[in-house]
């Protein structure tokens, strides 16, 4: 289950993101820990970003700059995330998941409108794409990314859109400096909050490494098939989930 579970996730995060929305849910459906499936989660995603991040590193190449301002935050936020999940008692952060699944399933489907009005905004901009925004906003992004770095940290689903949702605030004009600079600051917060929890022993290998190949063959294989039923239905699916997870959670706490 949890090798079928991380292969659709890899195919989803080919193709349209929001793959968390169906690997964590697996773990919980197998009766993991919430925080325990949490941390092994985030292990699971770190090769994904890193060749998320590879795949548009010519994107990245004018964005240095960029990349070493949003790293201090993104691994201060995302370690500040990862210790405040591991001293959140499991009662609390039980009672925490539903909302958590439904506020991330919420912001995943809402990602094509904010994509596609930071596309809007890029179009009706003077400002040179290849610089992205004057380095006097630098407070601002520092600051976007350091709040979105600890909730990546904390739970980890949306950030992606997050973090395209703020350099689209601040005034970066090209959508795939964009992206390239969301999975660099996302494998930083995904990184650094995986060391935390191998360090304490919060992750279970055994799962963690299945979800891993599964991802692996899911990103290569399953991405065909993935593009064969499309983005639409694609990203419906995964909305469903996360609606269906969410729901289910909360009524089974309310039983």
């Amino acid at each position: 289950m949890l090798f079928a579970a991380g292969a659709v996730a890899g195919a989803i995060n080919s193709l349209a993101g929001g793959g968390t929305l169906v690997s964590f849910p697996a773990l919980l459906w197998l009766g993991r820990d919430p925080i325990i499936a949490n941390a092994t989660n985030t292990l699971a995603l770190c090769p994904g970003a890193l060749a998320a991040m590879a795949a548009f590193r010519s994107d990245l190449a004018p964005m240095r700059r960029w990349m070493l301002l949003l790293m201090p935050p993104s691994l201060v936020g995302g370690l500040i995330g990862a210790l405040l999940l591991l001293r959140t008692p499991e009662r609390i952060f039980a009672a925490l998941v539903p909302w958590l699944i439904l506020f991330a399933t919420v912001l995943f489907a809402a990602q094509g409108p904010i994509t596609a009005g930071i596309r809007r905004l890029t179009r009706h901009t003077d400002r040179p794409a290849a610089d992205g925004p004057r380095l006097e906003w630098w407070p601002w992004i520092v600051a976007f990314e350091l709040v979105i770095a600890i909730y990546g940290g904390y739970f980890g689903a949306g950030i992606g859109i997050m973090t395209l949702a703020a350099l689209g605030l601040v005034g970066f004009t090209d959508i795939h400096h964009m992206v390239g600079l969301r999975n660099f600051a996302a494998l930083c917060i995904n990184g650094i909050a995986s060391v935390y929890f191998v360090s304490q022993g919060a992750v279970v290998w055994p799962d963690a490494m299945v979800m891993i190949v599964g991802q692996i063959a899911g990103g290569y294989g399953g991405a065909r098939l993935a593009r064969r039923l499309g983005k639409t239905f694609m990203r419906r699916a995964v909305v469903v989930i996360g609606v269906a997870m969410a729901l289910s959670l909360l009524l089974s706490r309310r039983r």
